[in-house]
């Protein structure tokens, strides 16, 4: 779609920005419950715009002024948008998620036909923040949680469609929050996606609209994403990466995987070795994925029972151990080394090493290093 207008608004903005000293950018949140605040008598409900602010830098401040139970019209009669239109300004951005509320046609005071009605009273949104000199962004509504099998329902079809519509005809950034958020959702799983949601048993709770904790910051994740998009700029801006979400084709015909995901419990993969390379002492190792096809390194788990070793030998290599629990003596060229948890060790080629094992408890090491090319 045109990005036009968001470009040449995020533009001047830097440009009048540029020198020191000048307030952060403001980030306006127009929407409803599945984007408002709540408090930690709510817990552990949370809204996607209150982990907004985790994905930016203090040069900009987000300012939630979403409302549970809200719709595009319901939002405006009762006021709400005059607390935005009251410290919106130039260079600031409007974030606009309506459409699940206004989808409720039993109450005439939140409902509107989507073809016509809904995009009359998002454009009142728009146009404040053109008046402004800010910078609208639409996002269609995020996903509930609603399955057919393994496929994700779209609850908000006619109402996404008219968001993506408007965007279009009126050169507005869009962010497709209903579709990045189902494709999430799919990639998910339909048992999976439960926890993301406010199904909290303890509260007797199965809320399939709401998020918590973890959920809310996932579509946060989403919504920075789709913003990034728009505004290649914000990049500079943000402080966690955004590489969230999967594509629509994720969970496709997995006979196209060239080699299967796996997954391996050491229960099956215990082997009593002595100690590698003139090592004193017994071992045990756990060589993780040593028969998967094409994979560039080895990931191995040892563990040197007491008075074990690895002996010493020169590498050819880069290896890294890890010590996961346990104590021992370290020898990198010449020198001794006191390790323990939390110990990283990288060994470069043209060194060489051993470790042992000391005191009553197990040595345990986690160990990954590059494959030798076949032969």
């Amino acid at each position: 779609m045109p990005k036009w207008s968001v470009i040449v608004a995020v533009c001047a903005f830097f440009a009048v920005n540029a020198q020191a000293g000048n307030p952060p950018r403001q980030v306006f949140i127009a929407g409803d419950s599945t984007a408002s605040e709540y408090g930690p008598e709510r817990a552990p409900r949370e809204g996607w715009g209150q982990a907004l602010d985790m994905f930016l830098d203090d040069g900009f401040v987000v300012r939630n002024h979403a409302k549970s139970g809200r719709s595009s019209r319901s939002f405006i009669e009762q006021g709400w948008l005059d607390g935005i239109a009251g410290e919106i300004r130039a260079g600031d951005v409007l974030l606009i998620q309506f459409g699940h509320n206004d989808a409720k046609v039993e109450d005439p005071q939140r409902y509107n036909e989507p073809r016509q009605a809904f995009g009359q009273w998002l454009m009142r949104y728009v146009d404040l923040a053109h008046q402004r000199g800010a910078t609208p962004i639409l996002v269609t509504p995020v996903a509930v949680r609603r399955f057919d099998g393994n496929e994700p329902v779209d609850t908000h079809g006619p109402y996404a469609q008219a968001v993506r519509e408007l965007a279009a005809a009126r050169r507005i950034g869009l962010i497709d929050l209903t579709r990045s958020s189902m494709d999430w959702l799919r990639a998910l799983g339909q048992v999976p996606s439960r926890d993301y949601y406010m199904h909290v048993p303890e509260q007797q709770q199965a809320d399939d609209v709401h998020f918590q904790r973890r959920g809310a910051v996932a579509i946060a994740c989403l919504v920075v994403d789709g913003w990034k998009r728009l505004d290649p700029l914000l990049a500079r801006h943000v402080v966690r990466d955004t590489d969230c979400g999967a594509p629509a084709t994720a969970l496709g015909d997995r006979s196209a995987q060239q080699h299967p995901s796996l997954i391996a419990s050491e229960r099956e993969l215990a082997v009593g070795q002595p100690g590698p390379h003139g090592g004193a002492g017994e071992t045990t190792a756990y060589p993780f994925f040593r028969d998967a096809p094409d994979l560039g390194f080895e990931f191995r788990k040892r563990v040197l029972h007491a008075g074990a070793g690895i002996g010493l030998h020169q590498h050819h290599k880069d290896e890294i151990y890890y010590v996961l629990s346990g104590h021992g003596r370290y020898i990198l060229d010449g020198q001794q080394h006191q390790v323990g948890p939390g110990d990283a060790l990288l060994t470069r080629p043209g060194s060489s090493h051993a470790i042992q094992q000391e005191g009553k408890e197990d040595l345990v090491l986690l160990i990954t290093y590059g494959k030798s090319p076949a032969r």
